[in-house]
């Protein structure tokens, strides 16, 4: 069994610049049984992560030729399986060409309901494309099964995994400090989170907090009048704004509490494992996928306003027991449902299973007729 895995246009695994999709393709990818059988395919421009094999094709490319260069790749390697990674445009037009493979699409964030009648036939279309279509959460699987009920049969989960050891600090040594990381924008509840802090800081002068702001570039018009709340408190709030993984990384162990107070159902939260896994006691919105991430392991709140937040970060700073039993028993909770090798043995087996299938039930080949009229139209509207 061969299996090509393909990242989206930008992906290169440069260090500086890695973003949380390639860190669960890299994570997975290192800690699967099938390691030697897998290749990935990404951008040039990073190293090639340890352990894995990757071939790149040229950076900065455009759709269309970036597709041309990834069809060239896949046509050498001959996989069984080609699992496409988050971009459905892109990842549908390749599957069409490689008709004998298994295809897989794998999506970090939720498919959205389509807005009209159009565009629900052009997405249908695409995604009809794929043999299978893994979620990072049971709860993002069920939302897309919902709103394409005729591809519900092909839809799995697999939940992120988290490097634990990486991220692992002692519950007990914490500072005094309230964390934010995720991007700036009103989805993520930063608005919330930096009114909840406020009230919170005026109430209890021993405290801090911190806002680790990734996409600054990209939302500050709307972020910085929301930060800029926090300005009274002079060096008692650090902001950092587009901050590296290891920044993020060094403050989520120094807190005491993180929040993840989105507003919107997460695909699944992997702030929510970073902050359980590095040992700080979590205020969650629970929201989708994040129930998922966490068990019984957060503080959940609506965040329909800032003051249930309000309320949640003020229990927490007020009864220390409860907030280390809460980050004792998240840590504990990721190190053994979420880890790199229960995860990647899910993927594992899931694989296995596709080409077992195959193996019963050949693909067709298919030939079409041509359209003509409206359906021709149509196909052309849907394609």
């Amino acid at each position: 069994m061969r299996i090509a895995v393909v990242l989206p246009r930008g992906c290169t695994f440069c260090p500086d610049k890695t973003n949380s999709m390639e860190t669960v393709v890299r994570t997975l990818s290192a800690h699967s049984r099938l390691n030697r059988l897998v290749t990935l395919i990404a951008d040039a421009g990073g190293p090639t992560p340890a352990g894995v094999q990757m071939v790149t094709v040229p950076a900065g490319l455009g759709r269309k030729a970036r597709n041309a260069a990834v069809v060239d790749v896949l046509k050498k390697l001959s996989p069984d399986i080609v699992e496409y990674h988050q971009q459905l445009k892109a990842a549908s037009e390749l599957a069409r060409q490689l008709p004998h493979a298994i295809h897989v699409l794998y999506r970090h964030t939720r498919i959205k309901p389509s807005r009209n009648l159009i565009e629900r036939l052009r997405y249908g279309r695409r995604l009809a494309r794929f043999d299978r279509l893994v979620f990072v959460s049971r709860a993002a699987g069920e939302e897309f099964a919902t709103d394409y009920p005729r591809l519900a049969g092909r839809v799995s989960s697999v939940c992120n995994p988290i490097e634990s050891d990486a991220w692992r600090a002692s519950p007990e040594q914490r500072e005094n400090l309230i964390l934010f990381s995720g991007r700036a924008m009103r989805d993520k509840g930063l608005d919330l989170f930096c009114a909840a802090l406020a009230e919170t800081l005026d109430r209890h002068p021993d405290w801090r907090g911190a806002l680790m702001l990734g996409d600054w570039d990209k939302h500050q018009d709307w972020a910085a009048p929301q930060v800029r709340m926090l300005e009274r408190f002079g060096d008692r709030v650090e902001i950092h704004k587009s901050a590296s993984l290891d920044a993020v990384r060094a403050m989520t162990q120094r807190a005491a509490i993180a929040v993840t107070p989105s507003r919107v159902r997460e695909a699944f939260g992997l702030a929510a494992l970073e902050a359980h896994a590095a040992g700080a006691a979590l205020i969650s919105s629970g929201r989708g996928g994040l129930r998922e991430a966490s068990g019984e392991y957060a503080l959940y709140v609506d965040v329909e306003e800032a003051g249930s937040l309000t309320s949640a970060m003020m229990r927490l700073v007020e009864n220390p027991d409860e907030r280390l039993a809460l980050a004792r028993g998240g840590q504990a909770y990721v190190e053994r449902v979420h880890s790199p090798a229960a995860r990647a043995a899910e993927l594992d087996a899931l694989r296995e299973a596709l080409v077992d299938k195959a193996f019963v039930t050949p693909k067709p080949t298919l030939r079409r007729r041509p359209l003509v009229g409206p359906a021709a139209s149509l196909t052309r509207l849907q394609g």
